[in-house]
C-alpha cells in the first residue's frame, strides 16, 4: 500500500512538471527574426530527440521551437480545445486519426515519420531474467509489485502494451497489477525510481535512462506497429511550420531520431 501510494505521488509530481514545461513552451516572439516560435505538440517519447533537433534548428535557422510534450491522447484533447499549436505529433495512428476526424489538422501535410519497439523493463540494479513468449511468467515476476505503463485506455504506450499482453495470453492475469501511467516518461520513471520492479515502455525510453535495463523486446507480431504520424495542425498561421515539418524528414534530424533509437520510414 506505502508503495502504491509512493506511485501516486511520482505521479502527481510528474504531472505538475509537465504542466509546467507545456506553460514555458507557450510561444513568445524571438528577439532576433521577430517571429513567434514553432509550436509543437509531441508525444512524451519524443522528448530526447526533439529536445536536441529543436536547438539544432534554431542554430541553423535562427527561429526558435516551442516543444511541448504530453500522452498523445492529451495533445489531441488540447488541440480539440482550442490550444495554440503549428505542429501535432502522435505515437500512434488512432489519435492523429482522432484529431483528422476532427478536421485540426491539415490533411495535406501529415507523414508517417518514425517506428519504434516495445519493450519490458527493471531497474538496472534487477536481477530478472524473464522471455517474452506465450504465457510467460509476468504476473509472478511481479509478485506484489506493479507492472508500470501508460494507462491503457488511452496513452498509446498503454494501449501497444496492452494489445502485446492480451496476445501473449497474460492480460487478464495482470491488469488488476497495472499502475497506469497519463504517458510513457512517467511509467519509465516509476521504474527507474524503483517504484516498480517492471514496466513496460518504448525501446527509445528505456535507451534514453541508464536508471532502467531491458529485460526483453516484444515480438513485432504481438501488437500493432508502432509509428509516429506528424501534420500540421489546421489553426496554424505559422510561416515556419512547413519548414520545421520538412526539417524533421532531413538527414540530420534522421541521424538524431537513430542516435535515439528510433527508425525513420521513408
Amino acid at each position: 500500500m506505502a508503495k502504491f501510494a509512493r506511485l501516486l505521488m511520482c505521479t502527481l509530481t510528474l504531472a505538475f512538471a509537465g504542466l509546467a514545461h507545456a506553460q514555458e513552451a507557450r510561444p513568445s516572439e524571438s528577439a532576433a527574426t521577430g517571429t513567434k516560435p514553432v509550436v509543437v505538440f509531441a508525444a512524451a517519447s519524443l522528448k530526447n530527440a526533439l529536445d536536441t533537433i529543436g536547438k539544432d534548428w534554431e542554430s541553423k535557422t535562427g527561429n526558435k521551437v516551442a516543444l511541448s510534450f504530453a500522452a498523445s491522447s492529451a495533445l489531441a484533447k488540447q488541440l480539440e480545445s482550442g490550444a495554440p499549436a503549428d505542429l501535432f505529433v502522435s505515437a500512434d495512428l488512432k489519435w492523429m486519426d482522432w484529431v483528422a476526424e476532427r478536421k485540426l489538422i491539415d490533411p495535406a501535410s501529415r507523414k508517417t515519420l518514425l517506428g519504434n519497439t516495445l519493450v519490458l523493463i527493471a531497474p538496472k540494479e534487477s536481477t530478472f531474467s524473464l522471455k517474452i513468449e506465450k504465457g510467460f511468467k509476468l504476473a509472478e515476476a511481479l509478485g506484489d509489485g506493479r507492472l508500470a505503463m501508460g494507462e491503457p485506455k488511452s496513452v498509446p504506450a498503454g494501449i501497444y502494451g496492452q494489445a502485446a499482453l492480451t496476445s501473449l495470453g497474460v492480460w487478464e492475469a495482470v491488469s488488476a497489477k497495472v499502475a497506469g501511467a497519463e504517458n510513457v516518461r512517467v511509467a519509465l520513471a516509476y521504474v527507474a525510481r524503483g517504484e516498480a520492479p517492471l514496466g513496460i515502455v518504448y525501446g527509445t525510453d528505456a535507451k534514453s535512462d541508464p536508471q532502467v535495463k531491458v529485460i526483453d523486446t516484444f515480438p513485432a507480431d504481438s501488437h500493432p506497429p508502432i509509428v509516429y504520424p506528424v501534420a500540421i495542425a489546421a489553426s496554424s498561421t505559422s510561416a515556419e511550420a512547413r519548414k520545421f515539418l520538412e526539417f524533421l524528414s532531413s538527414p540530420d534530424a534522421a541521424k538524431v531520431f537513430e542516435g535515439q533509437g528510433f527508425t525513420v520510414l521513408k
